[in-house]
């Protein structure tokens, strides 16, 4: 896709090559000899934590995890684990159990389908990763383009948060404005929206997942599940609609409100 893939990791099977590329034994062997700056995680879950700590420690400043289903446990120990590294020293992750980062035309780290993308200038960042197909899909048949996607995964434990990502693009200057796409379960989505109502000057558009999910019971991802005060999907809108953000009704509507708060915002410019 454009991606530049310098090797692979999978212990025992150093020396080996796969594809044309090198395999190494370990993760900081790989570095040492690519330079690797990222590195995309496809390790079974009994593994998975492990391997994302070791990319930590080799120097990987990126790292996508697909993995599904790795223990919340294992993901504390992550998140404490990457706690001893200073904040600008230390790696950002992205999942796990996520569809990956695509800026189209350029390069991808995950699984999306690189076809339903167009290159724009429209971020877009969920937790489901075919919801944000969908946005994608919707938004190319209308001739308005992505400039990333990013996933940042379904589980209840994550490496990145909305809030840190439209706090990247807030900054990026190829970003006009952001698709974000949640459901119920968990306060991330009223965070960004605090966040977005105090720090954001670019348009930001919300759908939220789950309008018919019953109370305790999990509706998909393992984090979708409602628990407490303000994890309903009516609850979360109504804190974003509070916090000024545009509301994308159904999935349906994802294109056409898309295009008329574009429209909007360049009239009022």
């Amino acid at each position: 896709y454009g991606t530049k893939l310098v090797g692979g990791v999978t212990p025992g099977k150093g020396g080996q090559t796969h594809l044309g590329l090198p395999v190494f034994n370990t993760v900081k062997g790989a570095v040492r000899e690519t330079r690797a700056e990222a590195s995309i995680v496809f390790v079974p879950p009994p593994f998975a934590a492990d391997s994302i700590m070791e990319a930590a420690d080799a120097g990987i400043k990126l790292c996508v995890c697909i993995t599904d289903g790795i223990p919340s446990q294992d993901m504390m120990q992550v998140k404490r684990y990457m706690r001893r590294y200073r904040f600008e020293d230390r790696m950002r992750l992205v999942g796990p159990n996520c569809a990956g980062v695509i800026t189209p035309g350029q390069a991808l780290m995950g699984i999306m389908p690189g076809n339903i993308y167009l290159p724009g200038r429209v971020g877009i960042v969920g937790r489901s990763g075919t919801l944000g197909y969908e946005a994608a899909s919707q938004m190319k048949a209308l001739g308005i383009g992505v400039s990333t996607s990013v996933g940042i995964g379904g589980d209840p434990i994550n490496g990145s948060s909305f809030k840190d990502i439209l706090q990247l693009f807030e900054r990026d200057e190829d970003t006009d404005a952001v698709v974000m796409i949640g459901e119920i379960g968990g306060p991330q989505e009223a965070e960004a929206a605090i966040w977005a109502r105090d720090n954001m000057r670019k348009p930001l558009i919300a759908y939220i997942a789950g309008l018919s999910a019953p109370k305790g019971r999990r509706m998909g991802h393992a984090g979708a599940i409602i628990s407490a005060f303000g994890e309903s999907a009516q609850e979360k809108v109504e804190i974003l609609k509070e916090a000024g953000v545009t509301i994308v009704p159904t999935p349906a509507a994802f294109g056409e409100v898309v295009a008329e708060t574009l429209a909007r915002t360049k009239k009022a410019a």
